[in-house]
């Protein structure tokens, strides 16, 4: 039987898998953040709200999203997973591929109460900008209307 860690680590996939962007922050504590590495990116910390507000943002951008786990550590001792995935998926502004290394803390209640995450520095470099320009025009064409 997985622990309840890992339980919580295999629903976040599976919400991710379905796009169902208020069941990935349920799984979170109020105060979890998304800190993203590495720090020569200098991207910034993610509140819950924030995050929510970019997955929302993505959803009609992405026609099609999945996740594979393919490794993960689990140390039950510090409460603490690490899982190294991999994205495919379709949008509008071309396939997206990734990788990513998640590492998260959880309480007591197998809530992630803490979340960094490794990205691939090429995808945030070449792609993202494409994604990003993608999510502005559409809410300015949100605004407008």
């Amino acid at each position: 039987m997985p622990s309840r860690n890992r339980q919580t680590a295999d629903l976040l996939v599976a919400a991710f898998n379905t796009q169902d962007t208020a069941r990935i922050i349920s799984l979170r504590t109020p105060t979890c953040t998304r800190n993203f590495l590495p720090t020569s990116l200098n991207l910034a910390p993610q509140s819950n709200a924030r995050y929510l507000a970019e997955l929302d943002s993505l959803n009609g951008i992405f026609t099609s999203f999945h996740i594979t786990v393919n490794d993960i550590i689990e140390d039950t001792a510090q409460s603490k997973i690490v899982m190294f995935v991999s994205a495919e998926g379709q949008t509008a502004v071309g396939e997206y591929k990734n990788d990513y290394v998640w590492k998260m803390g959880f309480d007591d209640e197998a809530n992630i109460r803490e979340w960094v995450e490794y990205v691939d520095v090429g995808m945030v470099r070449d792609f993202f900008p494409r994604l990003k320009a993608e999510m502005g025009r559409r809410a300015a064409e949100g605004s407008e209307g």
